[in-house]
């Protein structure tokens, strides 16, 4: 019974003393990574890039030119704010024109309805 209670001792000694060891690998680990950034350890064990970092002016010079793009698209409208966007014109029926139409779909149907009552 003494060996067991020693060697349950002993045992208990070394989880301590692993528990530690993995304590100091955690401390390490946490202290590298704040060193290079967590995003570059994901991105690369994701198999991916770390995002990029744009200077303040470079994202402002970019901006400048992604509204001349759209300029040069809309036709030479202002760079800075926003354009109006022009809206389709939409035409309007006379009355007169939508009696017409309405009698020809109408003349359609009895077209159709005749042929069915021929083919039964």
């Amino acid at each position: 019974m003494a060996n067991m209670n020693d060697a349950l001792q002993q045992l208990r000694e070394q989880r301590e003393q692993v528990q530690l060891q993995v304590d100091k690998l955690n401390s390490a680990i946490s202290v590298l990574e704040d060193l290079f950034g967590r995003s570059s350890s994901t991105a690369a064990r994701n198999g991916g890039r770390p995002k990029r970092v744009v200077s303040v002016i470079a994202r402002r010079r970019m901006a400048q030119a992604q509204r001349a793009r759209w300029a040069k698209v809309r036709g030479g409208a202002k760079s800075s704010g926003t354009a109006p966007s022009k809206a389709p014109v939409r035409r309007i029926l006379s009355a007169a024109a939508r009696r017409k139409i309405a009698a020809a779909q109408r003349a359609r149907w009895a077209r159709v309805r005749a042929q069915q009552k021929s083919a039964a």
